[in-house]
């Protein structure tokens, strides 16, 4: 059952929202229940004519079962069955094993128009997260206490007839100060501590941008940001260091340079490429296994990317082609220990060439009359080959094999049909290739077809309110499939069943 509200209240100078959310599901296997409940709050004060104040906040609180993995010959005697004990591991049913994720957010936006072609944008927030996670073979709870700021300054030229231009500079700064806490799990219950451990990761950077446009035809974009980062860390429990030991990590500097050409006014061709930098994360950094890594270092790469998109007069057809290669170095991996405990390390590189493709057009314009009053076609496609580059675990190359967890196509195509009476119809099909889920390439999760189908009927009820009523049913082929397989999983319990069959309806109001 899925639940939500959205308020809004608009005056001359000030717009005030709230959202409010609920979603429960009672999952189709053996101890995979969820349950959300989220609430937002948003006030945007409008002051001097042009300048305005944005303050944000919201709760988040998420809580789900996690079954895990299947063997392949467990798969075959009962797909929906949870994890099983074994002698020597208790099951996930037994440990009661999820997750319970809350995290609360404030923060604030403003934006002063300084001149007419200079303006600031000043940002600030904070976060709080407390994650808990009961585990086969340990109790995790995280505390995060997240703060930072963001500002920039933007130059605007003056407009020009064959010449505009736009800058911008700024920086950004954050702080995460975290609890990261392992205790043994008697069936779901917290036991002693094994490690008690204070993980703190500071970053921040400088960034400038500028982009210009020439004759309305050709667009330039240049930009680059200067990034540093770093943490540090003490053991409470059971080492009971009293000093933090810090790790900095070296200033990286990530380009990027975008290039668009309207070769009409309905055909654009573009080409860019630019360097990623990803540092690891304080869960990376302090995983599952207790032990801190300090020398898990970042990953980085080069991605290219050119492509093209087509367009005819009345924006009813769209076609959007695009080629990329991402080079990925120093990738972080995760790893898992003979008893599940995740790790994580620094491994190879791994090479992303692939096309996407998106195109769309309204077969039948929407109209007023006749029996089909529109009749709208789509379809997303991606065709990639993902393979690890110089690429090895301790004892084991991979080099030239599938990247795990990639399938090499998925396409995913639509169809819309409006009726009389605002009835409606949309379908929709996901032919996705099978998967890799080891490393060595020797298991992969079967390719699927997924059909879905939703109906429905929308009704004006007055200027100001609609209703509409739908219904709709999800993988109508009945296909045996996973949707999240575990790559990589000890013991090959990769596999986690997606629901058969299934159904759906629901309404909304709009006054």
């Amino acid at each position: 059952m899925h639940e939500n509200v959205g308020l809004q209240q608009v005056s001359n100078n000030n717009q005030f929202n709230f959202s409010q959310a609920y979603q429960t599901y009672h999952g189709y296997r053996v101890h995979s229940d969820m349950s959300r409940h989220y609430f937002q709050a948003s006030d945007k004060i409008t002051y001097g004519g042009v300048n305005s104040l944005k303050i944000l906040g919201f709760y988040s609180d998420l809580k789900y079962e996690t079954p895990g993995g299947l063997t392949l010959a467990q798969l075959a005697i009962d797909p929906r069955a949870a994890r099983p004990s074994t002698p020597v591991v208790p099951g996930a049913l037994v440990q009661n094993a999820g997750i319970e994720n809350k995290m609360t957010y404030g923060g604030a936006v403003n934006q002063w128009q300084i001149t007419p072609n200079i303006r600031n944008v000043f940002a600030a927030y904070g976060a709080y997260v407390n994650f808990t996670n009961p585990f086969i073979t340990n109790y995790e709870q995280r505390y995060e206490r997240t703060y930072g700021m963001r500002t920039y300054f933007e130059f605007t030229g003056s407009a020009k007839k064959d010449f505009k231009w736009k800058a911008n500079v700024g920086m950004e700064w954050s702080q995460t100060n975290a609890d990261n806490n392992d205790y043994g799990n008697r069936a779901g219950v917290r036991d002693t501590a094994q490690s008690l451990d204070k993980v703190n990761t500071g970053q921040h950077f400088f960034f400038a941008r500028y982009e210009e446009t020439l004759y309305d035809r050709l667009h330039v974009e240049a930009a680059a940001s200067l990034n540093f980062y770093g943490y540090d860390f003490k053991n409470i429990y059971p080492r009971n260091q009293t000093a933090f030991t810090k790790q900095t990590f070296s200033p990286q500097v990530m380009p990027r340079l975008a290039l668009s050409y309207s070769i009409t006014n309905n055909f654009v061709w573009r080409a860019s490429a630019s360097r990623g930098y990803s540092t690891p994360t304080s869960a990376e950094i302090r995983p599952s296994n207790n032990i801190i890594n300090t020398s898990l270092g970042a990953q980085y790469g080069w991605n290219y990317e050119t492509g093209f998109r087509l367009r005819n007069s009345d924006e009813t057809m769209l076609l959007d082609v695009s080629a990329f290669y991402f080079h990925l170095n120093n990738a972080i991996v995760r790893r898992l220990t003979a008893s599940s405990t995740e790790y994580y390390t620094n491994s190879g590189d791994i090479k992303q060439p692939g096309i996407e493709l998106y195109f769309t057009d309204w077969i039948i314009k929407p109209t007023n009359n006749g029996f089909i009053r529109g009749l709208q076609i789509s379809e997303a496609l991606t065709i990639s080959k993902f393979t690890f580059g110089d690429y090895r675990d301790a004892t084991t190359g991979y080099a030239g094999n599938e990247l795990t967890g990639v399938p090499r196509n998925v396409s995913v195509a639509s169809l819309q049909v409006k009726f009389p009476e605002s009835l409606y119809l949309y379908t929709q099909y996901n032919a996705t290739a099978r998967i890799p889920l080891n490393e060595a390439n020797t298991f992969y999760a079967p390719k699927y077809n997924l059909v879905q189908a939703k109906a429905g009927w929308q009704h004006q009820l007055s200027n100001k309110s609609r209703l509409e009523i739908y219904a709709g049913v999800d993988n109508l082929l009945n296909e045996q499939y996973n949707l999240g397989a575990d790559p990589d999983a000890v013991g090959n319990r990769f596999y986690n069943p997606s629901a058969l069959r299934n159904y759906y309806a629901g309404f909304n109001v709009k006054f």
